[in-house]
């Protein structure tokens, strides 16, 4: 069969670039590896309690809101109030007018740096202002300019002039926060507090902007796979065809076809790639072209590829408690940071870790190098900061009365997991970050939860890796310590983000606009369903 699009991941970029393509008539087919669409962004139950795999909560940005207002998909959302916590202390982020009590609770902390702790304050209004700004309105990309007048004279051209300004200021902070931080203060452990639960290297008008983007914060009811599930349904409704548990196997450029797991050759007018970069080009056969530029092209592209980093992945335990949720509430937020010890991540000596992962000596044997990893692990988990969800506190329906889900997340190593992993120590050492996470947590913010604990799984960037194919199990795109981003990272230039080096392929999500994320992947996937769509012969659209 030939479609006038197929797409090749089914998370939300993929399912964005669907939408749209069956929204405007054309055949479409997607296929997913998982058994279910939604990639990271899944809502799942266990024993009566639902959890959320991947994404918390659901930042607008100005983009998800139009484009399931434009789709004509109606979804209750509630709005998502965070709450940061350092020890004992927790405070809750409602508004603007909450900077002035999180400068407070962090010169409580840091009395010898309050100086210091002004001067950070004073960065983050400005970059929340530039923020302001660059959400200000509905994201033009997902509006129907032409139809509505009101919104292009009214606000998107009065924009552009504060847009078009504002962006040559933020282009400027793409210098990663640490280092910014780093002219700010010299006490550490300030900023480790601010900074360790950003990936590593993230940019300073994304990380110092964090207060804005909490208060963007939305949770739809039934779970963050609500989204998915409405337009994977939407696709269905309007011809789609998703094919799940399924993957490509080859691609043919030249010949416009994919080959996919279960021997069925695919012709199409146009692929969107909304997977693994690396993979894109990994499944082509150069043998199979006849054109030599085109196989140069793909050879050098794998070359660029193949070295570079995926993103931060996460260790993540789920938590059945026994235990009504007003014991929560009266704590925290549905969705809050928290960080057991003010000392921060810098105190901890990462050279046994490296000494771990580069010595051929070491044996899976080795009993004293296993206690030492035990011993690094529990003081890593100790000075870290956990995203800390509660999904029955934002929607009452996704627990049975008496009982909590909650879901307990922290960057942990690729290499390290996989090393685990590679020695046989999988599951024992699973076991550990379950039990000196439940412990922390006790000792901690969560006073008697270890005894009230029902149930409890987990999952590491090993499984991420398996469920999505990412690369390092990344969860949010290419890493920032990578030589090169090879991403588009200006906003003036995301037009441009979804094309390739192949002809009538596209790409989407997370591995083509960085910094990436939800908001993002859709956008891109619907430039990239734009473009595919655009190409069709005039008689086909």
């Amino acid at each position: 069969m030939r479609y006038d699009a197929v797409i090749v991941g089914g998370g939300i970029a993929g399912l964005t670039a669907a939408a749209y393509i069956a929204k405007s008539g054309k055949s479409v087919t997607l296929f997913e590896r998982q058994p279910k669409t939604g990639g990271l962004v899944q809502t799942f139950q266990r024993n009566g309690v639902y959890f959320d795999t991947g994404l918390r909560s659901i930042e607008n940005s100005g983009i998800v809101f139009p484009m399931l207002k434009q789709l004509g998909i109606d979804i209750e959302f509630q709005k998502v109030t965070v709450s940061v916590g350092i020890e004992d202390q927790v405070i809750r982020v409602t508004g603007k007018e909450n900077l002035a009590e999180y400068e407070a609770f962090l010169k409580y902390f840091f009395p010898e740096s309050e100086g210091d702790v002004t001067a950070i304050i004073k960065e983050i209004r400005k970059i929340m202002g530039y923020m302001d700004v660059l959400y200000g309105i509905d994201n033009p990309a997902l509006m129907d300019i032409p139809k509505n007048k009101k919104y292009l004279f009214g606000e998107l051209l009065p924009w552009l002039f504060r847009f078009l300004f504002t962006m040559r200021r933020i282009n400027k902070l793409y210098e990663p926060v640490e280092d910014y931080l780093k002219r700010l203060t010299t006490n550490q452990a300030l900023i480790d507090i601010i900074a360790q639960h950003f990936f590593k290297n993230t940019p300073t008008s994304f990380a110092l902007s964090y207060f804005s983007l909490y208060l963007d914060y939305h949770y739809p009811k039934g779970g963050t796979g609500t989204v998915i599930d409405r337009l994977t349904n939407y696709i269905l409704e309007r011809g789609g065809i998703i094919n799940t548990g399924v993957t490509i196997t080859s691609i043919h450029p030249e010949k416009k076809f994919v080959l996919d797991s279960k021997s069925n050759r695919t012709n199409y007018s146009n692929l969107i790639w909304a997977s693994d970069l690396k993979q894109l080009y990994n499944v082509i056969n150069t043998n199979e072209l006849e054109s030599n530029e085109l196989i140069q092209k793909i050879e050098q592209k794998r070359t660029e590829l193949k070295p570079l980093k995926g993103g931060d992945s996460v260790f993540t335990v789920y938590l059945t408690v026994n235990e009504s949720k007003e014991y929560f509430e009266e704590i925290c937020t549905g969705h809050f940071f928290y960080t057991p010890d003010r000392r921060g991540l810098s105190t901890v000596s990462k050279s046994l870790i490296d000494d771990f992962l580069h010595s051929e000596e070491i044996q899976s044997d080795n009993v004293e190098w296993k206690n030492k990893i035990k011993d690094y692990l529990k003081e890593y988990f100790k000075l870290n900061t956990f995203e800390i969800a509660i999904p029955v506190l934002r929607d009452p329906d996704l627990a049975p009365k008496g009982k909590v889900g909650l879901e307990v997340s922290l960057f942990l190593d690729y290499a390290l997991d996989k090393k685990i992993e590679a020695f046989g120590w999988k599951r024992e050492m699973r076991d550990f970050m379950e039990e000196i996470t439940i412990e922390i947590l006790n000792d901690s913010i969560f006073p008697g939860i270890k005894s009230k604990v029902a149930d409890r799984f987990s999952s590491s960037p090993s499984t991420f890796e398996r469920l999505t194919g990412n690369t390092h199990g990344a969860i949010t795109g290419w890493a920032f310590t990578n030589p090169i981003v090879p991403a588009v990272n200006q906003m003036l230039k995301v037009n441009n983000s979804v094309k390739t080096i192949l002809p009538s392929v596209f790409q989407a999500g997370q591995w083509t606009y960085s910094p990436s994320g939800f908001p993002m992947s859709i956008v891109t996937g619907k430039l990239a369903a734009d473009k595919a769509i655009n190409s069709l012969p005039k008689n086909k659209k």
